[in-house]
Order: structure tokens, then C-alpha cells, then sequence
């Protein structure tokens, strides 16, 4: 898969910043709106603009949005960046060894949800571009996001609402896409050190320029864009249902592994730190608590054993 020509250096530049910012605001208006007046325990998000300077071995600005110790949300980070560096890291150039050291031009918009109530699913998404240049100049760029869900205490009808939205959303660009973009989600987002699946999946997709500069953006866009709608209804559902003490233990204890998966496996969080970006912002992925157990085993039969046995296997949800 051979990334797209670019008509210019700036052409789709303006537009897709203009694009993820405007995202940014939308997702993280939804989320103040679902936790509610402040006076009720409703969180809002902080808003934290940061700029790197010529002096700085990336240049480039960005909006990290953090909101913590909400009624409905214990943490949830939303971040906007873009960046120019003078060469590629690995992890970008590990398919296309013909950039490695090429100087780049990335952004995109990044998040992870984590809600209060273990019954509600953790969930993440980004979108982003990146541009670069052939060692004959020749400016190229390609597209790269996606969404996953990860329950602690899952739901079929939650799994399905979220895969029947991530495939409608695709399905404009290619009956293909769905399926293969499935199947990239449920290889990438595994924790192969334990040979386990972070959550039930949703669509993944990288290096991606095959439909052309616009229709290729036509789909991120469509992705973006379809994020409130495969998450916002399992919330509702959920965020209500009453939870104790086992529950919330399980919850903490599974976050364990979203943590592994993200400072193990994650190409994003290894293109952050590898090419010098903000570390704060890179790591708003972390949730605010977390536990680890030795060798610890679920009952067999309760809905926690369940989890693995059923959830985190990889399956057709459609």
C-alpha cells in the first residue's frame, strides 16, 4: 500500500487541522453536556494549549483537554496536536523503510474515556495524518485512527451498537473496509505478552491512502465524525446501573492491562516519546487508578471469568 501524492505542501494541511480541532470541540462538549451542571458534580475539561519552539526537537502547537473526577467520568482526555520534525521515527517508518529519516509533518486528534462506573466501557479513538517527503522531495501523506471499546463487565447489545456503527460509517468507502479494518483492530489492540485481547475491538486502520488525497480524508472524516454516535448510547445505558465494592476492584484490576497494552504495543505512544512530543499529553491515556494481582483468577461462572472467556475473544459481532 503506497501512499498518496500530495497536490502541495499545505493543501490538505489547513483543512484537516481545521477538521480535528473542530472535532476536539464537539467530543468534548458531548461529554460536559452527559456529566451535567457543576453544582451537581459535573466535571469540566481543562483546557491546556502548549506550543514547541524552534528550539525544541519538535515544532508544532496543540489543545490537550483533560477532565477529571467527574460525576459520570474519572478521567477523560481528549488531545489536538501538530507537530513537524526533521526525521521520521521508527515506529512510522517500520512499512516504509524508504522515509526513514525523511522529515515529517503529523496531526490528529487523540482520546481516552474513562468512566467512574465499571458497567460503562473504557473506550478510545484517533484520527491523524501524516506527510513526509520520498528522498526524491516528492511530498506524500496518509491517514491512520480508528475506535475501540473496552468493557470491564461486558454486553453483546454494547459490542453490537458499536461495531454496526463503526461499519456504517465505512460502508460509503468500501464493503472491504469493514471487514478489514475488523480485523486490523482485533491483531492490533492485543496484549500478545499475555495473548489477550484489550477489550471486544471496533475498526483500526494505518498507513491508509488507497482511495485517493480526498476520498481517503472523506473517510477519516467519517470516522471521526461517527464516534459520538457508537459510544453516547452505551453510556446512557449504563452509566445508572448500581455497583459495589467487587465491581469497582475488578474495574481498577483490569485497567492494569489497558496500561500494558499502551506502554507495551501502542505505535501512537511509541511515536510520541520516540520523536519528542509532549509527554503529558501523550500519556492523558492513563487511567487515574489502577491495580495489579499476582496470578489472580475469577470465580468460574461469574461475570467477571465471563469477561475473557467470552468478551475478549475475537469474534463477528455483526
Amino acid at each position: 500500500m503506497q501512499p498518496s501524492s500530495a497536490p502541495s505542501p499545505d493543501a490538505p494541511v489547513h483543512r484537516v487541522r481545521e477538521y480535528l480541532l473542530g472535532l476536539q470541540a464537539r467530543i468534548t462538549a458531548a461529554l460536559e453536556a452527559i456529566e451535567g451542571p457543576t453544582d451537581q458534580g459535573g466535571a469540566r475539561f481543562l483546557s491546556d494549549a502548549w506550543h514547541k519552539g524552534s528550539e525544541e526537537r519538535l515544532q508544532g502547537d496543540g489543545i490537550t483537554r483533560i477532565m477529571e473526577n467527574g460525576r459520570v467520568f474519572e478521567r477523560a482526555g481528549c488531545g489536538f496536536s501538530h507537530v513537524k520534525g526533521p526525521q521520521l521515527p521508527p515506529s512510522a517508518t517500520q512499512h516504509r523503510p524508504e522515509l526513514a529519516g525523511a522529515p515529517f509533518e503529523a496531526m490528529g486528534v487523540s482520546l481516552v474515556f474513562h468512566p467512574r462506573n465499571p458497567y460503562m466501557p473504557t473506550v478510545h479513538m484517533n484520527v491523524r495524518m501524516i506527510a513526509a517527503a520520498r528522498p526524491d522531495g516528492e511530498p506524500v501523506c496518509w491517514f491512520g485512527g480508528g475506535m475501540d471499546l473496552t468493557p470491564y463487565y461486558g454486553f453483546d447489545d454494547d459490542a453490537v451498537h458499536f461495531h454496526t456503527v463503526c461499519r456504517d460509517a465505512l460502508q460509503p468507502f468500501g464493503e472491504d473496509l469493514y471487514p478489514r479494518f475488523k480485523q486490523w483492530c482485533d491483531e492490533y489492540f492485543c496484549n500478545k505478552h499475555r495473548g489477550e485481547q484489550r477489550g471486544v475491538g471496533g475498526i483500526f486502520f494505518d498507513d491508509f491512502s488507497e482511495l485517493g488525497l480526498e476520498r481517503s480524508f472523506a473517510m477519516l472524516q467519517s470516522v471521526g465524525d461517527a464516534f459520538l454516535e457508537a459510544y453516547l448510547p452505551i453510556v446512557e445505558r449504563r452509566v445508572d446501573m448500581p455497583y459495589g465494592e467487587r465491581e469497582r476492584d475488578f474495574q481498577l484490576y483490569r485497567r492494569g492491562r489497558y496500561v500494558e497494552f499502551n506502554l507495551v504495543w501502542d505505535r501512537g505512544t511509541h511515536f510520541g516519546l520516540q520523536s519528542g512530543g509532549r509527554t503529558e499529553s501523550i500519556l492523558l491515556s492513563m487511567p487515574p487508578l489502577v491495580s495489579w494481582s499476582y496470578q489472580r483468577q475469577a470465580e468460574p461462572g461469574s461475570p467477571e471469568a465471563q469477561l475473557t472467556e467470552y468478551f475478549l475473544q475475537r469474534r463477528e459481532w455483526l
